[in-house]
């Protein structure tokens, strides 16, 4: 007797790969920042960095054109990420980067005691989990962010015009 076959599952992630993100994460926290009305640009530049020897590039998920607040969604936190957003961080300054994990208790790896939200307090990087807080996207733009997520969209401007 021929078992009975039942229609696919559409996962998260490939509801949101179709409305051109990379996570269901990412589709939900975009879903939040619409019906805020908050503006933002979803993926729309390239930070550069370097990575000793080497000139690496990083797109930002959320930068919030409003506040120059960058939202970054992790589902997975992996050591190269970490290690990304630390050189940002003391390489650009000025810009401020912030988390939104899926679970920010979940540990760096299987060997630490280490958790996501461990690592950004000793980073100095604000972090939330499943949703950007109203606090974040009611904060106050500062003259620094601002001018740094002004440049960064100066620059992905004139490449894009080449």
């Amino acid at each position: 007797m021929a078992r009975p076959t039942y229609p696919k599952r559409t996962s998260t992630r490939q509801i949101a790969v179709a409305k051109g993100f990379r996570s269901g994460l990412e589709d939900k926290v975009s879903g939040e920042l619409d019906n805020a009305g908050i503006p933002y640009a979803y993926e729309q530049f390239k930070i550069t960095y370097t990575v000793p020897e080497r000139l690496a590039k990083y797109t930002p998920d959320f930068p919030l054109l409003h506040n120059g607040i960058i939202v970054e969604t992790k589902g997975q936190f992996v050591t190269a990420d970490r290690q990304k957003h630390k050189l940002i961080k003391e390489q650009q300054p000025d810009l401020d980067i912030r988390f939104v994990f899926s679970r920010s208790g979940t540990r760096i790896s299987k060997q630490s005691q280490t958790t996501y939200a461990m690592w950004c307090e000793t980073h100095g990087f604000l972090y939330a989990d499943k949703s950007i807080p109203q606090d974040w996207l009611d904060e106050a733009p500062t003259a620094g962010r601002m001018e740094a997520l002004k440049t960064l969209l100066q620059q992905a401007n004139k490449k894009a015009k080449k």
